[in-house]
């Protein structure tokens, strides 16, 4: 398999704090990567950087054979870049269609027209439906935002993300703040996506993460730690150590 994504040498500033030092990956298409490390790692700025919120210090970005280092993130978007972020990002007191609505039309060349229905293209009706599904929501089309678990609402975003059709797939700790039942429905959705799409996703559930993904990158104080397969990380004495060194530590 080729490269989908590729960050080489990137390093991400914060002042003096080097928030990313000197970090490389490479994500094959199809892959399922997994972004794991103790909070202050630097996980989400490296996904910041992946899609352009952040700009690097230095390093290259390629994504689908182009170097996208300085692009804005609505051209990495178009390019078939789609993301969910820590914290939903919704319209709580719009209904689940009125959202993926929203979602598709911020993607098409008619959002800007004062003269356009808002209705949704037959192609976007399908898009919306078909983003819906995977994410297992088809059948709460009507209701509110604001009246859905939380979990629900992960799906939800995940499924507006989802509507744009992407080539790769970034979520941001899609399972966090979750009961054990609701991480359940979000790990079965993630493992049911079609295996053509690339993802990459951030997450502090080891036990979790380590179920859905091919290959799994740690990072400690914005450095590359070791890059493995799932079975090979979590009896990494690395690993351990940057988990469950302090607790040892203190003993």
């Amino acid at each position: 398999m080729s490269h989908l994504l590729d960050l080489d040498h990137i390093t991400v500033r914060f002042g003096g704090l080097k928030a990313v030092d000197d970090v490389s990956i490479r994500v094959k298409a199809g892959e399922r990567r997994a972004i794991i490390g103790p909070n202050g790692a630097g996980k989400t700025t490296l996904f910041n950087v992946m899609t352009g919120v952040v700009r690097a210090a230095s390093g290259t970005i390629s994504f689908d054979g182009a170097n996208v280092t300085g692009e804005p993130v609505h051209k990495r978007a178009a390019r078939g870049m789609s993301r969910t972020f820590q914290i939903t990002n919704l319209f709580p007191r719009l209904t689940v269609e009125e959202n993926m609505r929203l979602a598709l039309r911020g993607l098409s060349p008619r959002k800007f027209s004062l003269f356009d229905s808002g209705a949704l293209t037959p192609d976007e009706e399908a898009r919306a439906h078909r983003a819906l599904s995977l994410s297992r929501l088809q059948e709460r089309r009507g209701a509110q935002v604001r009246e859905m678990s939380y979990g629900e609402q992960r799906q939800l975003e995940m499924a507006m993300a989802l509507a744009a059709e992407p080539k790769l797939l970034l979520l941001d700790e899609p399972a966090a703040g979750l009961s054990p039942a609701e991480r359940v429905i979000v790990a079965d959705v993630i493992r049911s996506l079609p295996r053509e799409l690339t993802l990459v996703l951030i997450e502090h559930d080891m036990d979790l993460v380590l179920q859905l993904v091919d290959y799994v990158t740690v990072l400690n104080n914005g450095k590359l730690l070791v890059e493995a397969p799932p079975g090979e990380i979590r009896d990494n004495p690395d690993v351990q150590d940057v988990y469950l060194g302090k607790a040892r530590a203190h003993a």
